[in-house]
């Protein structure tokens, strides 16, 4: 039975649990009390040396970091046009992954950490990282449905959740109509399961 550590309102978990659902596997959803301190003991931090959100195992495997989740339940699972095998589309798809990892954390996730879990970050800062981020990528989703082309990849998992609750940070989906379409056609497909929204930012 696969498994799944999340906290719901994780973006970075809930790339894992949209991705289990849009390729139909089923996984045992198992909630890490972070409010309580459970991602710091000694049991979880066996399995998360990091202390964080996503964890996946399956079939004797642990698997820590949400990027690193959709990479091997891609390759394990398929289909294949969520990973294509093209060393080309996996490049670009890995770039993605490094915005995911990169500006998309430091801007709209860090933004919603700041509204929703009160930290001591610079807000401003962290709007701008946005603003900058989707200023490049409006123009790319005008030209094409996904972040690589036609077809959604794992790039479009590890890009939506964040994007998609940018408001919960204060950071605006309006001027980016593109960015919505694309946001609009994600939650469309077949097996789409939202994260839990968060009464913050524009949205309070």
């Amino acid at each position: 039975m696969t498994k799944l550590y999340r906290f719901a309102l994780s973006g970075h978990a809930h790339r894992a649990e949209l991705f289990l659902s849009l390729i139909g596997h089923p996984a045992e959803l198992i909630d890490v009390d972070m409010a309580g301190g459970a991602h710091k003991q000694p049991a979880y931090l066996k399995i998360s040396p990091f202390g964080q959100v996503p964890v996946l195992e399956d079939e004797g495997h642990v698997i820590p970091d949400s990027n690193a989740i959709l990479v091997y339940l891609a390759e394990r699972y398929g289909p294949e046009t969520w990973y294509p095998k093209d060393p080309l589309a996996r490049a670009e798809i890995q770039r993605w992954l490094s915005v995911a990892a990169g500006q998309i954390a430091s801007g709209p996730a860090a933004a919603r950490l700041v509204t929703v879990f009160g930290a001591d970050l610079d807000h401003e800062r962290t709007k701008a990282i946005a603003a900058k981020l989707f200023d490049v990528m409006e123009p790319l989703l005008a030209s094409q449905a996904y972040l690589t082309g036609d077809t959604a990849t794992i790039a479009d998992v590890a890009g939506y959740s964040y994007i998609a609750h940018a408001p919960e940070g204060g950071v605006s989906l309006e001027p980016y109509p593109a960015i919505r379409g694309w946001l609009a056609r994600i939650e469309s497909l077949p097996g789409f399961v939202a994260m839990p929204a968060t009464k913050a930012g524009l949205v309070a």
